[in-house]
């Protein structure tokens, strides 16, 4: 019995890590999609800021004509 309850207890220590290791996995693959998610909500800011930029270069330049 000894044998028996030594295995289970590795067996244990087993599942423990590796359900640690799962779960920092899930935790990095859930940053990664929110720092993407982000990183495509500043372009789509620098997008509009460019382009309010275009708009505001026309305007002087054609109020300095």
């Amino acid at each position: 019995m000894a044998r028996k309850n030594r295995l289970t207890r590795v067996a244990v220590r087993i599942g423990t890590a590796i359900g640690k290791a799962d779960r920092k996995a899930h935790q990095v693959a859930k940053a990664g999609f929110m720092a993407k998610k982000e990183l495509e909500d500043v372009g789509k800011q620098v997008e509009a800021l460019k382009r309010q930029l275009q708009k505001t270069t026309k305007r002087l330049k054609h109020a300095l004509r």
